[in-house]
């Protein structure tokens, strides 16, 4: 099994940054695919960012330009850094991994962490 360990999340106001973290720890494969999603009040769970280990980077279209991803394969983790932040980006924000193997894909998530942009 894996766990998704997130931190970084908070209090910003319109405008800046904050920058999201997330350790991947216990029986490690390989990880495919690592990135976030976010969940506001009211709607449905939608993708952010992710990274493939070959460093290939996906975005929404509402984060593009705005957050960077990185991953680091060797320590299984991966960052999103948020800036020029807007309050519809208030959500709670889940680190995502998938492994890929032969017949079988397993997606893995984090307990989500909060951030609130507010002014």
């Amino acid at each position: 099994q894996v766990q998704l360990v997130e931190s970084g999340g908070g209090l910003v106001q319109p405008g800046g940054s904050l920058r999201l973290s997330c350790a991947a720890s216990g029986s490690i494969f390989r990880l495919d695919v690592m990135g976030w999603y976010r969940q506001a009040p009211g709607k449905e769970r939608e993708l952010v960012a992710t990274i493939t280990s070959g460093g290939v980077a996906n975005y929404a279209d509402s984060v593009k330009g705005r957050f960077p991803i990185y991953k680091d394969n060797t320590s299984n983790k991966v960052w999103l850094q948020m800036n020029s932040l807007k309050p519809e980006d208030t959500a709670v924000y889940y680190c995502y991994a998938q492994s890929q193997v032969p017949g079988t894909v397993y997606d893995y998530w984090g307990q989500g962490t909060q951030v609130t942009v507010f002014s």
